[in-house]
């Protein structure tokens, strides 16, 4: 009797299987639509009609995105690779002459006591402690501690302007979401409208934009898409024309992001 529950079980499982092969798409591009971000934060391909596609439409769409999840990450899972315009904070143990605090140079390098210039854009922290570690006891300390720590993430920025509180350029350290973003910047004024929040992210050298509906944000009947590096988060007014409204009245209420021609 188990035997023919298990092949039972087999053949269910390998029509199931087949159904959903046979409902995917085989061909087809994205729309200029074609990315919407899903419940968890991340970036889904999605079908003309708003439904998930697979295939390698899907793939392409990932490789895309993939950017906005690995840049968010890489501070929370300690593998942050410092960049630019980033400051850090040298020290090493009981050496307080060498402790330092830098802006790493817009080619990556900082200037430390004794080792001179060292390359620190591209290495995570516990790279760079190790390779001044290294440089240092080559010449000069024995077995040196050295820590690192990255003060300012300031090649992590994305900015919130238009209708509200107080609008600016904020760094990150790590995962941010839109809700957060307009936090940061103290919520909405009291003209916001807040189903005109506009999201504008550079894809491969293109504009892409993506409208959101903050109510429905809140309310968990739209997800609230995670952020990256470079993207603007623009409110519009409900009380007055604006350029903002020219772009919002062209665009779905969908959270997908979309071509911007202007």
């Amino acid at each position: 009797m188990p035997a023919i529950l298990d092949r039972l079980l087999a053949v269910v499982l390998l029509v199931a299987i087949a159904i959903g092969v046979s409902g995917c798409p085989s061909g087809g591009g994205l729309s200029d639509s074609a990315i919407a971000p899903n419940g968890e934060g991340q970036f889904q391909a999605t079908g003309t009609g708003g439904a998930p596609i697979g295939g390698q439409a899907a793939a392409n769409a990932q490789k895309i995105f993939a950017s906005a999840a690995t840049d968010s990450s890489q501070a929370d899972n300690g593998d942050y690779k410092i960049s630019p315009l980033d400051v850090i904070e040298v020290s090493v143990f009981g050496v307080k002459d060498l402790d330092r605090t830098v802006q790493v140079s817009s080619s990556g390098m900082i200037s430390l006591p004794l080792i001179k210039q060292v390359k620190a854009g591209g290495k995570t922290q516990s790279q760079l402690e190790r390779e001044i570690a290294s440089k240092l006891e080559a010449g000069y300390l024995q077995s040196p501690q050295v820590s690192v720590f990255v003060k300012e993430y300031n090649s992590q920025r994305i900015t919130v302007d238009g209708a509200v509180r107080k609008p600016g350029i904020f760094p990150t350290t790590g995962k941010i979401s839109l809700l957060q973003a307009i936090a940061l910047a103290e919520g909405l004024n009291d003209v916001a409208d807040a189903s005109g929040i506009l999201l504008f992210r550079t894809v491969n050298g293109k504009r892409m934009v993506a409208r959101f509906d903050l109510k429905m944000v809140r309310t968990g009947k739209m997800s609230d898409p995670m952020l990256q590096a470079g993207d603007i988060v623009m409110v519009d007014e409900s009380s007055t024309r604006t350029t903002l409204r020219d772009i919002k009245d062209v665009m779905p209420l969908s959270g997908l992001f979309s071509l911007l021609a202007l």
